[in-house]
């Protein structure tokens, strides 16, 4: 019997995206995809930009950035390329036919994340639906090999090409896993129906801001916390007593990202169903992170496609023990926002009081 090796080996990544001046700046979205491929256990050994005012609706780059691009790849004899942006089918066929390298792009890395990182059924779940919705248009160019099964004798096959074969096994693996969210989300309906009128604060925020670190120091809730985007994409759900006595259900939810696909936002609905029950939510941002207001405005868009903007929110800025010239900053703050650290402990106490004063 031979053993095959299954430990995972990192990837030598180049990253290449379009700079069309809108959004986040170049330099920042690109040093985020760093942080998303090396999160994805690959390491980047390049890196290529282009302005243009859109993606070349055929081929991503221009031609002369690809011949670019082409060069680099031999230079740095890298394993894949990884995209900034979503490429349509298209696209990523006919990047993978000049460059003749593996070429994933922003989504299907963060696919990549979220299922190595989901742990409960119901986590893994929303993951295999997503992967699969965004699978399903690109199958052509995973059986390029097999477009056409041939004719004549042994090779006569059963009326389809094999591409309508797994389309069809894929939509009926999509089929049952709807079937068996939809069974989750009636769970969750009906736990949340008989939390005997507890009010519900649900934290949210961007990847890595912080949000289970909070969870944990607010709760002792041990949840998994660690330095690496989307640590945790299951939600959890922890009871806290405040002062005035009243007994109240801090959530976590999982974090947003710039650019977040929306096969995750569909995948994810019985989570994100957490955010709409809410009384109260707490946006945790970064305040050390260069981009925390870029961060800030990408999860206040989101909450607005979600149609929450009506909830009442405080903004909580975590990490201000690595902050400098806090209390000059302090004084520059608005009255539903708030400095803490979840790591040593400041400001936790004014946090819970700011909480009961909003539920009243």
């Amino acid at each position: 019997m031979k053993l095959i090796p299954t430990e995972r080996v990192d990837e030598k990544a180049v990253l290449a995206a379009v700079d069309t001046g809108k959004g986040w700046d170049i330099d920042s979205s690109l040093a985020e995809l760093e942080e998303l491929a090396r999160t994805a256990h690959s390491v980047v050994v390049g890196k290529l930009t282009q302005k243009m005012s859109e993606p070349h609706p055929v081929t991503y780059l221009g031609k002369g950035k690809l011949n670019d691009l082409q060069h680099l790849i031999n230079e740095t004899h890298c394993d894949l390329v990884i995209i900034d942006d979503e490429l349509d089918p298209t696209q990523q066929r006919n990047l993978e036919r000049i460059l003749n390298v593996k070429i994933i792009d922003r989504v299907a890395l963060i696919l990549d994340i979220f299922a190595e990182r989901a742990q409960t059924k119901e986590g893994k779940l929303q993951v295999e639906l997503a992967q699969m919705e965004y699978l399903l248009p690109r199958l052509s160019g995973q059986w390029s090999h097999l477009e056409r099964l041939g004719g004549g004798i042994g090779t006569r096959g059963p009326g389809e090409t094999q591409i309508e074969t797994d389309r069809r096994i894929i939509r009926r693996r999509i089929a049952k896993v709807k079937e068996q969210i939809e069974d989750v989300r009636r769970h969750r309906k009906l736990l949340r129906d008989h939390r005997n009128g507890m009010n519900i604060v649900s934290l949210i925020g961007y990847t890595n801001a912080g949000k289970s670190s909070l969870l944990n120091a607010l709760t002792e809730a041990n949840v998994y916390a660690e330095n690496k985007l989307f640590a945790t994409l299951d939600t959890t759900v922890r009871k806290r007593h405040l002062e005035s006595g009243r007994d109240i259900l801090l959530t976590d939810t999982v974090g947003f990202i710039q650019k977040l696909p929306p096969q995750i936002v569909d995948a994810f609905k019985a989570t994100l169903e957490e955010l709409e029950d809410a009384d109260l939510l707490l946006h945790v941002v970064d305040i050390t992170n260069k981009n925390a207001a870029d961060q800030c405005q990408t999860v206040e868009d989101i909450v607005n496609e979600m149609g929450l903007q009506e909830k009442p929110m405080i903004t909580v800025l975590n990490k201000c023990d690595l902050l400098e010239n806090n209390e000059e900053t302090k004084d520059e703050i608005s009255e539903d926002t708030i400095f803490v650290s979840a790591k040593n402990g400041t400001g936790l106490d004014d946090l819970l009081k700011m909480i009961d004063e909003k539920l009243k």
